[in-house]
């Protein structure tokens, strides 16, 4: 689950991250009014979960009242990158001596958390790392020892940081390794973490991710999800229980368990086809869960044909024919659909197919076969 800025900032200030004072508002009244309280000149930044809004139009300095409104009002409703502005942040304006770039993120070939630190923030540190790898230092941390000072002495050396930031700089990397295991982060990212004209730093920005897995432990940070900024498609199949991840293609695929789903989405690209989905119905899909992933393939536009690949062990095909019966007679699709049942009572499920005669439903017997017959009925 990713923040917005300024929710990021409120819980990197929890764990003691220095960050600037600010507000969130959602109408130039209420902007306007936390401009006041915060004072001038301050800053008026679009909260939206993509990159590029100062590129954009979306973050302006406001050096008095009607400066703030002025911003407030173009700001909000703006149209970054395709996310609508419904929430800005009003933030106290900072002195800013250089900017550096700091993250952690968990890196799954590793298994433990990567830190990145470099001189050059406020840049695209995608840019950098193409144009100037060597300009950032990286350390995996053990997660049983934790980070410790030396850590933060070693980044600094070899990112070539100013020798009298070195010691607050290493302090706000601990704190903000702190909040990035008490809150069970995937990503932390300050760009740009500042150095002050009094040489102090500070977290300008905050992108944070959040490991959706965990947030039955944190129901404060649960509470943050922004459910209007996501796809309604796979909103609706989380509300669902389904494991899904909506995809560029026109193929619904509906899979039991992760590795025959990803399995399935390669045959059907090495077929021709383009996969429209991901979708796990899980390992006892019974018949109403698959009438809900049935609803949840079909409410995109774009799918034009469904491939169903089960394989039988704890699902039973026979529930699985069941399910597609039953989600034919209550929503009636009108795109086809091919079936491969194979495992536990898949000979009764392919007798449950043919007895009920469904319009437009085929049957094949092998995932290849399968990912062909769709490819060609998807056009």
């Amino acid at each position: 689950m990713d923040l917005l800025e300024y929710q990021g900032k409120q819980l990197f200030a929890r764990h003691g991250v220095p960050v600037p004072s600010g507000a969130p508002a959602t109408t130039v009244e209420e902007a306007v009014s936390a401009a006041d309280e915060i004072g001038y000149p301050c800053v008026v930044k679009a909260q939206v979960q993509v990159g590029g809004r100062g590129k954009a139009g979306g973050i302006k300095v406001a050096k008095d009242r009607a400066e703030a409104e002025e911003h407030s009002r173009a700001i909000l409703g703006m149209d970054i990158k395709g996310h609508t502005v419904h929430e800005v942040w009003i933030e106290a304006a900072s002195e800013i001596a250089s900017e550096y770039y700091a993250s952690i993120v968990f890196d799954r070939s590793a298994k433990r958390p990567l830190i990145m630190l470099s001189t050059q923030g406020g840049m695209d540190i995608e840019e950098v790392a193409d144009t100037n790898p060597d300009a950032i230092a990286r350390l995996h941390v053990d997660p049983l020892l934790g980070f410790q000072d030396f850590h933060a002495r070693r980044l600094a050396f070899e990112a070539g940081v100013d020798a009298d930031i070195v010691r607050p700089l290493g302090a706000l990397l601990a704190k903000l390794y702190d909040a990035f295991v008490k809150e069970e982060a995937m990503l932390v990212e300050v760009n740009p973490l500042i150095v002050t004209p009094d040489r102090k730093v500070a977290a300008l920005d905050a992108k944070v991710t959040l490991d959706d897995n965990s947030l039955f432990r944190h129901p404060d940070n649960a509470a943050l999800r922004n459910t209007a900024a996501e796809d309604a498609q796979e909103q609706m199949a989380r509300e669902r229980g389904l494991t899904f991840v909506k995809l560029d293609g026109n193929v619904g695929i509906l899979g039991n368990g992760a590795g025959l789903v990803m399995s399935t989405l390669d045959v059907v690209a090495q077929a021709g086809g383009s996969p429209a989905n991901f979708l796990d119905a899980g390992g006892g899909s019974r018949a109403d869960a698959i009438t809900s992933a049935v609803e949840v393939i079909l409410s995109n536009e774009n799918v034009t044909a469904v491939l169903f690949n089960i394989f039988g062990g704890i699902t039973r095909c026979d529930e699985v024919a069941k399910g597609l019966i039953e989600a034919f007679n209550q929503i009636n699709p009108t795109v086809p659909f091919v079936v491969r049942l194979d495992g536990t009572n898949d000979v009764e499920g392919r007798a449950l197919l043919a007895e009920a005669n469904l319009p437009n439903v085929h049957t094949e017997a092998t995932m290849l076969g399968a990912a062909k017959k769709v490819v060609e009925l998807a056009g």
